[in-house]
């Protein structure tokens, strides 16, 4: 089976042969996959699946690739990237996004039109889709909050509008995470108006906290662990003696411990065993089960 000939024959959208994965995640860690298909739209989405999962192909949507972490070996399967999906409506007060439009793009957007609701969004570089599965948040509030509901690809391949109460949020997690094939297309985001100039106030100074205290001129995923109740998962990182601890290129940041990064020849599975480590050593120390923010992709 010629499985990218097959898909070109499909005629769905873009396909890009044998891409390198570390070009497409904020990690730059990850080897080549079979292929990356940017479908056209919902049609084309279809068409590709059903060929995908009658063929049983290994097969994910991936956003901006600033939550997950693959292997160096590489991932035997076709990356689909819902980067067409990117309409924008503004209606009054409603959002009606595109699962592949940037979130913080969209964060900054609303926000200048004096929208308030998404101030926490500027910095989260995914995509609407990617934070929509994962529930992305900061600053005590995420998109629980602010999404009303949800147009979805089921896995019958119908189209389907899932309200809020349907979407099961909770910390950094929703049903969508939990019904992979379920398939976010488009979100409808509910704001309030409040004043742009407030608002943008809020935003450059969230964003100079971020400068000083995050390591955003290495690759990295943001934060790895979830804070455990009553606790943060970097002072506690801090305290078990990991703040700079290296494995190959990976390394617990110096500036924020809560961050792993790339320090130029990461692979991921540098990343995976730093990852390890670190909830071995707290586990054993303090009997507390950091959880992983980030996906492991095999």
């Amino acid at each position: 089976m010629n499985i990218i000939k097959d898909i070109k024959n499909l005629h769905v959208g873009k396909v890009i042969e044998n891409p390198l994965i570390k070009d497409y995640t904020t990690y730059k860690v990850g080897g080549k996959a079979i292929c990356i298909v940017i479908p056209e739209d919902e049609n084309c989405l279809i068409d590709l699946l059903m060929y995908l999962r009658d063929n049983n192909i290994k097969h994910m949507i991936l956003g901006n690739g600033s939550n997950v972490i693959f292997n160096d070996s590489g991932y035997n399967g076709v990356i689909i990237k819902l980067d067409n999906f990117n309409n924008l409506k503004i209606i009054g007060n409603k959002i009606i996004v595109g699962a592949g439009y940037m979130l913080n793009k969209l964060a900054l957007r609303v926000s200048r039109l004096g929208f308030t609701g998404m101030e926490f969004a500027t910095g989260i570089p995914g995509t609407v889709g990617g934070a929509v599965y994962m529930n992305a948040g900061a600053y005590k509030t995420d998109m629980g909050y602010i999404v009303t509901n949800v147009k979805v690809l089921t896995p019958d391949y119908e189209i389907k509008v899932l309200k809020n109460k349907d979407l099961d949020f909770h910390y950094r997690t929703s049903f969508l995470q939990k019904n992979k094939d379920y398939i976010c297309l488009e979100a409808t985001i509910t704001l309030i108006k409040g004043n742009a100039e407030e608002i943008m106030e809020l935003i450059n100074e969230r964003k100079k906290r971020r400068v000083e205290t995050q390591p955003l001129e290495y690759p990295s995923a943001g934060s790895v662990f979830r804070n455990p109740e009553g606790d943060f998962a970097g002072r506690i990182i801090e305290e078990i003696g990991y703040k700079g601890k290296s494995i190959g290129g990976a390394q617990v940041s110096e500036k924020h411990a809560n961050f792993i990064i790339n320090t130029g020849s990461a692979t991921g599975e540098d990343v995976k065993k730093l990852i390890n480590e670190i909830k071995d050593k707290v586990k054993d120390k303090y009997n507390i089960e950091l959880k992983v923010e980030q996906e492991f992709v095999e």
